[in-house]
Parts: C-alpha cells; structure tokens; sequence
C-alpha cells in the first residue's frame, strides 16, 4: 500500500488471491517464520484443514492442536540455534489440483500491507491415475518431500488422518511424487535442511550445493567463456569471510564442490573477493522510506559485522525498489555472466541462439537446449548468508555441509536480458556504498528500535 503508483505498473499477489477460492481448499500445509494465526485462520475455511509449520525458538520437534482443524508442528534444531525460516504453502484443492507457493513473506499482515516481497505460485494438476517414481530420480517433488519430512509434517499429517480428517488428498508425503503432474514445472526447488549432511550424495541435496546441482541441471553453469556476476539482495546481512564468499561463488558457477574442496585451505583463506554484488539498504534509504525508521524493523546487519577487519565493505550496493520508497524483504540472487574481457554479454543483449550445443548445455530440457541462458534467478526464504545457504568443510572425498537455518526457494533459467531486467525487483544496475558517506542500516542504533527502560 505504500509503493509508489506511477512506478507500481506490474500486477501484484495479493494472499487473498493465492489462497483462493478459499471455500475449493480441501487440505493446506503453509510455512512460516512469523505467524498471526488468528489472522492466517480468517483466510480458510474454517472446514479446511491446515498444518501450520512453524519455528520454535527453543528447536524442539513438537505437533499440538492449536485451532480447530489446525495442528502447528515444529521442527527439531541442534541445541536451539537456527530458525525455521521457509515460506511456503501446499494448497489442496478439491478439483484436485494443487497449489505450490514458495514465498519471501512471513504470514503476518505487516509483510503483505508494508513492505515489498515476491511469491513464486505454481498450479500442479493431478495424474488421473498414480504412477511408479524412481527413489533415486531428484525433481522438484522429490525435494518437496524431503523438505517436509525435514520440517516434521509427516507426524503432523498422520494426527489429522487418523483423528477427523481420514480423507485427505494426501495420504502419505510420498504421494507428492505419484499423484500429480510435476512436468510443467521449470523452475527447481532449493532445500536449505538445518543440520549436518556428510558425504555424497547428501551435501548436493542441500544448501549451496543444491543451488549447483540444479544450474547444472538445468543448463545452468557458467559458460567457460564468461564470468558470473552475482547480485545478492536480502534483509539480513550475514558474517563474510572471503572463504565463504568464494565458496557460495564456485556452487553458484555449477562448479562442483570437490573443486573446491580440492584447493588447500590456506589458498581458500586468501582468495580475493569474487564480483558479488551485496545489496542492503542504508541507513539513510531507510529514512527516506515512506516507514521512515519505523519501517526498518525487518532488515538486520550489526555494527560489529560492519566494523569487522576483513569485512566486505566494498562489495555493498544500494537495494532500492523499482516500486518507490518502499522497504524490500524480498530475498533474490541473481546471476548473469559477461565476457571475461569485462564487455556486456553479447547473448544478454539480444538473446541470440545458440548455434550448437556445448556441454554446459547438458541437463537442460530438451526444449530449452538450443537457447543459451544469459543467467538465473534464486527467490525464496534464504538470506545471502552462511547460516541460510550453509558452510562446506572435510575433503573432496568425504565433504560436510554444515547449515543452520531450514530455508526454501526456487531457482529459474533466464534467456533474455529483458527477463533479467523483469525478474529483478530493484533498481539495475545498483549503486556502490560510498566510502565516508554510505552505512548500511543498522536497526539497534535507531531511536525507533531503542527499548525504553
């Protein structure tokens, strides 16, 4: 409601619209780091029932009743750190379909009134009969159940079958990939697991390696002609050592994780920074915002982050909206690859054809093989941080990633320079931090956010 009308021309979501019509949902499970159930409960039928996945700041496993036909479940989080931080929802709907949405926004009013987010809504038909899924096949619904086995919905799911709700479209998670049409489906699902994943094949089902393993799935690894530039806007700024920086930067090239883990530590530790692109606001965007400082509530970076020695300073750029002075808790990583010799990508600019078929191209869909990407997109729930994308050690051999948060997002090929300037919610190209005058906002240090004693 805030953003700017004459800059505000492209259709938006509203979630009365995503979760409709509303009296057609037969079953839903929806995700969320912040909820207002109260609110949430007004948007389904009352009749419907509802697993509501949510965070528990103290990281215990636990399923309760919390409204009629609803039950919250909570996943499990070594020793209480990390946070259950996916936004997404599953919408049964009594034709059969089912509604897959994937979500930047908490399921409170503040973030669907105030503030700028993205949603990515997909529609799944139903098989019209079951078919046969290959356990070792990875797609989009084998990632969606292994999220919500992750999440502890199983339990969840099994309380309402057995109790009042026998005849839910979905009997068991696994059905996910039997009953319904995933084939349309472009985009690739991008599970953060909180916790410790070791050897292979599991550090690639996850976190950064995940996000490689899809590029490379779907055609989407840097073209040994260009270079990546990656554009990394969030609403929380993560501790950045050039290691990791480099490391998120080789996943994100489709690069495989053994050719990182190959390169000896202390060379890994030395690495200069990569073209990242680090976008947050500053403080003086922030009160310039239509909120002003009161609407800064949702963006987090720390002084001792931004003071730090070897702190990426230089990497920031200003994350304005194309929509006004509205404040964005949109999270996006948008990657685009340019000549190395530093000239602007000549397939950006007119999105050409490719006239053959090299092996970067291998994995992409059979139709999209012949139209070489100009780069990708990634909009979900992860913050560009370490604890959100995780952090790879061990050996080529027997590698460990190591992620804390429970995140979820979707990644999408980009063809053309004219879907890159769509996909991207902020104004492009973004504007570098000046040295003595730029700051990132720092909530602690507003006179908004101070507790009073």
């Amino acid at each position: 409601m805030h953003v700017d009308k004459q800059k505000d021309t492209r259709p938006v979501f509203r979630l009365t619209e995503i979760i409709s019509p509303k009296e057609d949902i037969e079953f839903a499970i929806v995700s969320a780091f912040c909820w207002n159930f109260a609110w949430m409960y007004q948007m389904f039928d009352h009749k419907t029932a509802v697993i509501a996945v949510d965070h528990n700041p103290r990281g215990e496993a636990s399923i309760k009743a919390i409204l009629p036909n609803w039950i919250r479940t909570t996943p499990f989080l070594r020793g209480g750190f990390g946070c259950m931080h996916m936004k997404f929802m599953l919408l049964f709907y009594k034709t059969g379909r089912l509604r897959i949405v994937v979500s930047t926004a908490n399921l409170i009013e503040y973030d669907w009134r105030d503030i700028e987010n993205t949603v990515w809504v997909q529609d799944i038909p139903k098989l019209p009969s079951p078919v046969a899924a290959d356990p070792k096949q990875e797609n989009f619904a084998s990632a969606m159940v292994r999220v919500l086995h992750g999440v502890n919905v199983a339990p969840a799911l099994a309380n309402l079958l057995s109790n009042d709700h026998p005849n839910l479209p979905l009997q068991r998670i696994e059905h996910l990939r039997t009953h319904w049409d995933w084939s349309k489906v472009k985009a690739a699902l991008v599970p953060s697991i909180a916790g410790k994943h070791e050897g292979w094949p599991k550090v690639i089902l996850s976190g950064h390696t995940c996000l490689m393993k899809s590029l490379q799935d779907m055609g989407g690894k840097t073209p040994p002609d260009k270079e990546l530039v990656l554009e990394c806007q969030g609403s929380s700024v993560g501790n950045y050592s050039t290691q990791w920086l480099n490391e998120f930067y080789c996943s994100a090239r489709g690069v495989s994780a053994q050719t990182w883990l190959d390169e000896k530590k202390a060379r890994r530790a030395k690495l200069p920074f990569p073209p990242i692109r680090i976008l947050f606001p500053t403080a003086r965007y922030v009160r310039e915002s239509v909120l002003g400082e009161a609407g800064g509530g949702t963006m987090f970076c720390r002084r001792n982050q931004w003071a730090g020695k070897n702190f990426p300073r230089e990497l920031f750029h200003q994350m304005k909206s194309k929509r006004g002075r509205v404040l964005m808790h949109s999270k996006m990583v948008l990657g685009t690859f340019r000549d190395k010799r530093g000239g602007l990508d000549r397939h950006a600019r007119s999105a050409a054809r490719s006239d053959s078929e090299d092996e970067d191209d291998a994995g992409a869909d059979s139709g999209e093989k012949d139209k070489r990407l100009v780069g990708w997109v990634y909009v979900g729930s992860h913050n560009f941080t370490p604890s959100a994308w995780g952090t790879l050690s061990g050996s080529a051999f027997n590698p460990t990633l190591n992620i804390t948060n429970y995140e979820l997002g979707v990644v999408l090929p980009l063809h053309s320079q004219e879907e890159i300037d769509r996909v991207a919610c902020w104004e492009r190209p973004p504007e570098k931090y000046v040295s003595g005058r730029d700051e990132p906002w720092i909530q602690s240090e507003s006179a908004a956010f101070v507790e009073e004693g």
